[in-house]
């Protein structure tokens, strides 16, 4: 698991946690800002899930040779 991974995971945990207060609060504002968190986090560890295919690949080219 790459840096990426682990703190796109975190920033969708926090997302959903942060909607789930706003919900509760009756805040909408809150619930908008948890989901916008949770897309942010779930495009970075896409991004991470990329780069770990792509290191992974590079690895098993070189295994190869």
């Amino acid at each position: 698991m790459n840096k990426d991974q682990v703190k796109g995971k975190a920033k969708e945990v926090g997302g959903k946690i942060q909607q789930e207060a706003g919900k509760l609060v009756g805040s909408t504002q809150q619930q908008v800002k948890g989901l916008n968190k949770q897309a942010e986090g779930k495009l970075e560890k896409t991004m991470g899930d990329a780069r770990q295919a792509a290191e992974d690949m590079v690895k098993d080219r070189g295994n190869r040779q």
